[in-house]
């Protein structure tokens, strides 16, 4: 079954995780901060290719790229960017990979934006996350990889 880690992108003017208190990560000034969901069947390979489109994604001012101008990107794990809500009003989460299978593939789409040359700050997978932002525009964008 072939995958598709799914990623809501927003460009931002700053952006922080704050866990039980603690910032755990934070972006200052202009980058993205990239709430990414994987589903059953995605890969290693699934989780590059996305790394790579967040890394030359063309939505900053200017239309230029993190990697045009070094901009720095905040991670953050996911899990109900695969909810589905079309029946009734309680939504399933049987399209979410297991957190097994699921953290090794948001590690790995921060190792490959490092990789890439990318400063990335993250959230904490599996805890209760306050996210704050500014989302600059607004702007926002939904991928499938």
């Amino acid at each position: 079954m072939m995958g598709r880690m799914r990623a809501v992108v927003q460009r931002v003017d700053g952006a922080a995780v704050v866990v039980a208190g603690e910032t755990v990560g934070e972006i200052v000034g202009q980058g993205l901060c990239v709430l990414v969901g994987a589903t059953h069947g995605d890969t290693a390979e699934t989780a590059v290719r996305l790394a790579r489109k967040l890394w030359t994604l063309r939505v900053l001012d200017g239309e230029k790229s993190c990697s045009d101008v070094g901009a720095p990107l905040l991670v953050v794990s996911q899990f109900t960017l695969y909810g589905d809500a079309r029946k009734g009003r309680r939504p399933t989460w049987q399209a979410a990979a297991p957190g097994e299978v699921a953290e090794p593939l948001v590690d790995a789409v921060c190792a490959e934006l490092r990789a890439l040359g990318a400063e990335v700050a993250t959230g904490r997978f599996g805890a209760q996350m306050r996210v704050t932002l500014t989302n600059d525009g607004p702007f926002t964008v939904l991928l499938d990889v």
